[in-house]
């Protein structure tokens, strides 16, 4: 089976290289990058990882956030240069966990019937204390997950390799482009959870609301029920109310243990296990698809 990965980043220097690494480890192949005009370190690490054969980058210099063109992009190219058999769709936040073995074999459960498969996802909280926590020291998930706008969080879609293929804004959703018509998707046994890592601290989160929110709002092609908790987001930016915001999304000592105590929280270590585990050296001392 060949895996390929994409991923719409911008300015995502703080996780990036730990989830290039993590699903390198977990059987991915190849990664197709959009940079989307990012200025930090960003550039430099997708830089060295294509130097080094694991990543294909390529540049999105429109500032209006099309991320559906731009990752429908990804996924042709996907199988039509690297006759991927399936295509993940991820966002830098997003760490895809297989059930058991690798994503490969977690895969490899879903009926050939299906050509899309349907992937929950659960957030990670931040407590008070944490000033600038990372995906290693995150270590507390919610059992039900909701969006910024307080509903259920829509789970994400990744679907067998093919060329007639587009994916829906915000990797929720797969059609057959010369159609339109949605990809039969298995929402059965889901061998693959998502851990979402959406907030790492407080300069971060603004500066994703700042620049997503007025991306969105550039975006005329976009229906405004697009996006909607980030343009909501942005309003509260533009009215003073992010930070108020965001530090009602941190949790205290007391509604830790709370959340622990009523089943509404787990503990869970994994991903962090996991990248603790990792040898300092790899994926370089792994060969990659093509040479490096």
């Amino acid at each position: 089976m060949q895996l390929v990965l994409t991923l719409l980043v911008r300015d995502e220097q703080d996780i990036l290289e730990d989830n290039l690494r993590y699903h390198l480890s977990r059987g991915v192949d190849r990664i197709l990058v959009t940079d989307n005009l990012s200025v930090d370190r960003t550039p430099d690490i997708l830089r060295r990882y294509e130097r080094l054969g694991w990543v294909t980058v390529l540049r999105a210099e429109d500032d209006t956030y099309d991320q559906a063109r731009w990752v429908s992009r990804m996924a042709r190219m996907a199988f039509d240069q690297h006759r991927a058999d399936w295509v993940i769709h991820a966002d830098a936040d997003e760490f895809w966990w297989p059930e058991r073995g690798d994503l490969k074999s977690a895969l490899a459960l879903v009926p050939a019937a299906y050509p899309a498969l349907v992937v929950p996802r659960h957030n990670f909280v931040v407590r008070r204390s944490q000033r600038a926590p990372s995906v290693r020291d995150m270590l507390l998930r919610e059992e039900a997950s909701v969006s910024y706008l307080g509903r259920p969080l829509l789970p994400k879609v990744c679907h067998r390799g093919r060329a007639d293929v587009f994916v829906e804004q915000g990797n929720h959703g797969v059609l057959e482009a010369s159609t339109g018509k949605a990809l039969s998707a298995w929402s059965g046994y889901a061998p693959i959870r998502i851990l979402h890592y959406q907030m790492r601290g407080w300069p971060h989160f603004r500066n994703k609301i700042e620049k997503g929110g007025a991306a969105y709002a550039r975006n005329t092609e976009l229906a405004q029920q697009v996006g909607r908790g980030w343009r909501l987001l942005y309003e509260m930016h533009a009215a003073g109310r992010l930070r108020a915001y965001y530090d009602e999304q941190l949790l205290s000592d007391e509604q830790c243990l709370a959340g622990l105590a009523q089943g509404r929280l787990v503990r869970d270590s994994r991903l962090a296990d996991w990248l603790a585990a990792l040898p300092a050296d790899f994926p370089t001392a792994r060969e990659a698809e093509g040479g490096a």
